[in-house]
């Protein structure tokens, strides 16, 4: 997945324009300066939403309009203007007693596949002496298509590649079929049966609310096997436990039907610690019927 990248120069000082712009406005100096917030930014292109927003920000607020263009630059752009994407206006105007001003993006979502890594660089046409020193007045932007969440396509038969059935399934097999269905109460939540080891399921929960952080959890606490299966014996309660890691991200990928899940695995003895068996990086990815009976009959998963 292509992550949103941020230069750090200025962080602080496009932030705190951003906020400005609502009811109190900073001021950093009695020079003007204007730039786009982020010089480098992944943005969701959406079936159902017209337009994406690029930010333009002042350092200063001035009591009348101000009026600036903004060009498309080749040279760093493979997204095709009028075919990947196109811009409402070719100016911007910052409103007297404002800072901030939007370049308005209409992305163009049946023309972007998910795979594709499209993107555009824009500048700001002004004058010299508004330039910000190191700063520059050119933005990247890159092309993320964002497909609508449909839980439904996270639910049938998925091959499951384990990171901790590689270390340590005693058959040598890294890879299972797992059946999912939609939990019958919780809302984007997910129950996998036989996860990691036949008679045991686990949950997972999709969060939907940020387009840009479509990230996927799992509760602590969750058995995942007993121990023996893997272990040979116990070294706790017999219960190898499951939980989402806290030091990496998991994500969903709803415009393809897979996700990444990395999982913290651990031991305890009548809920005491006894010791963690490391974190491990997993890939679900959903599959046909069809495919599922043929990794049965020949993959014997």
């Amino acid at each position: 997945m292509k992550q949103i990248i941020r230069y750090m120069t200025l962080a602080l000082l496009s932030a705190a324009a951003l906020c400005s712009c609502k009811e109190r406005y900073v001021t950093y100096s009695d020079a003007e300066y204007v730039m786009f917030a982020d010089t480098l930014a992944t943005y969701p292109v959406q079936k159902d939403v017209e337009y994406f927003n690029i930010p333009v920000v002042s350092t200063v607020v001035k009591d009348y309009d101000r009026t600036f263009g903004v060009e498309i630059i080749d040279k760093g752009s493979n997204a095709v203007e009028n075919l990947h994407y196109r811009l409402k206006s070719n100016t911007i105007t910052i409103k007297a007693g404002e800072n901030r001003a939007d370049v308005l993006v209409h992305g163009y979502y049946d023309n972007i596949e998910a795979t594709d890594s499209l993107g555009f660089t824009l500048q700001l046409v002004m004058a010299d002496e508004l330039e910000m020193p190191l700063y520059g007045k050119q933005a990247k932007a890159v092309l993320m298509k964002s497909c609508p969440f449909d839980i439904n396509s996270f639910t049938g038969y998925c091959v499951l590649t384990s990171m901790f059935l590689y270390q340590y399934s005693v058959t040598g097999m890294y890879q299972r079929l797992v059946y999912t269905e939609k939990h019958p109460t919780e809302e984007n939540m997910i129950i996998c049966r036989n996860w990691i080891n036949d008679g045991y399921d686990v949950t997972m929960t999709f969060n939907t609310e940020d387009i840009m952080k479509p990230f996927v959890t799992m509760e602590q606490g969750q058995v995942a096997s007993d121990e023996g299966s893997f272990f040979g014996i116990a070294h706790g309660d017999d219960k190898i436990l499951v939980a989402g890691s806290s030091l990496y991200d998991s994500i969903f990928y709803p415009c393809g039907n897979y996700l990444y899940i990395w999982t913290e695995m651990y031991v305890e003895n009548l809920g005491e610690p006894v010791g963690t068996v490391g974190h491990f990086y997993n890939i679900m990815e959903w599959i046909s019927d069809e495919e599922a009976e043929r990794l049965r009959k020949e993959e014997g998963m």
